[in-house]
Formats: C-alpha cells, structure tokens, sequence
C-alpha cells in the first residue's frame, strides 16, 4: 500500500554530470525514504532491496540504464513518484524501463490471481533489459520470501513459475538463478545462502 504524503523529486540541479548510477541510488533512496517504506519481513530501511536488484544486475551487464532501472524499479509502484518523474530525471530509455517494471494491476481488478495475470501480461510485452532486471528483483523476493514465510512462499513461488515463462528473454544467468531456486524450493532443498 502506498502511503500518501508531499514528495518532491530530488533536484537535478547542480548534478547533471553526477554519474547516472549515483543519481538513481539517491533517487530511490529518497523516494522510498519520503514515505518511510520498509522491508515487510526485516523492517529494514526498503532501499536494500533495489540496491540487492542493482547489485544482482550489475553481475550480468554493465549497461549503466538497466542498472539504474534497478535502483528505481520500485518507485512509480510504492512511492509518490510518477512515470513522468523517472523520465523528466533519467531519460526515456529509463523511463520506459521503469514503465515495463511498474505493476499495472490495482486492488480494484479482482482477487490476486487476476492481479497477477494483468502484471504477468504487462511483463511479457517488456524489452529483454527489463525481463533481466524483473529476474533479479525475482530472485531477491523470492530468498527474502522463502526465509521469511514459508506459508507465502507456496503461492509465491507458484507465481515465479508463471512469471519465469514470460521473462525468457532476460539474461541466461538469472533466469537459471531464478529457475534453480524454484527447483530448489520444490525439492525443499533451497538454502538462505544462495542470496548473493
């Protein structure tokens, strides 16, 4: 749920030649800290998770706008930020990347499973740079889940699956990352370590 509040989008000004990587790692974390958003499980301060995403990234691409993507996957969905923001700050090619990441179901849609059909629909039409950055973010929920809630991870990890057959065209590496944890997770071997 996404709390409401008066946010105003961290000023460019003064750092337009700031590395592009910087400037979306203190985005998010503004944003994500303008509303006091946390980890559901850990309490911890939410922008771990995008700096997880990001860091997961960075091991299979150094293309610095899917990075960048991975810091800020998060903020159009749970913060006050727009589309329009990402892209006003960061460039199309972001924002378009942020766009394919962004849940496009609302509560009012129906019950879960048709939530997450809209969203699963949504991520099938994303380029091959968003279906890597969405494995990574997969990847990071999923160890998170799995270690936090077992009760969850059964409808969790059901809906990985669904995703991971839209998502073939992200990077090899994590999709049999996310394809081993699945595997993993149904033969109750999945071990906490596997996060990295």
């Amino acid at each position: 749920m996404v709390a409401t509040c008066t946010w105003t989008a961290p000023s460019t000004e003064g750092s337009l030649n700031e590395d592009p990587l910087r400037r979306a790692r203190r985005f998010a974390i503004e944003a994500h800290g303008s509303i006091d958003h946390r980890r559901k499980y850990t309490d911890e301060p939410y922008h771990v998770h995008p700096a997880a995403v990001a860091a997961k990234v960075a091991t299979v691409s150094d293309d610095p706008d899917l990075i960048a993507a991975a810091w800020l996957h998060d903020t159009v969905e749970d913060t006050p930020v727009t589309l329009e923001d990402i892209e006003r700050e960061f460039g199309p090619r972001i924002g378009a990347l942020v766009k394919n990441l962004t849940d496009v179901s609302k509560p009012e849609d129906g019950n879960r499973k048709v939530r997450k059909t809209l969203d699963r629909e949504h991520s099938a039409k994303g380029s091959a740079g968003a279906k890597t950055v969405k494995l990574a973010d997969l990847i990071d929920n999923a160890v998170s889940i799995i270690t936090h809630d077992p009760g969850f991870a059964r409808r969790f990890m059901g809906e990985m699956e669904l995703l991971l057959e839209v998502l073939k065209e992200g990077d090899g590496t994590l999709m049999a990352e996310a394809q081993g944890i699945v595997r993993d997770y149904r033969a109750g071997k999945f071990r906490k370590h596997r996060k990295s």
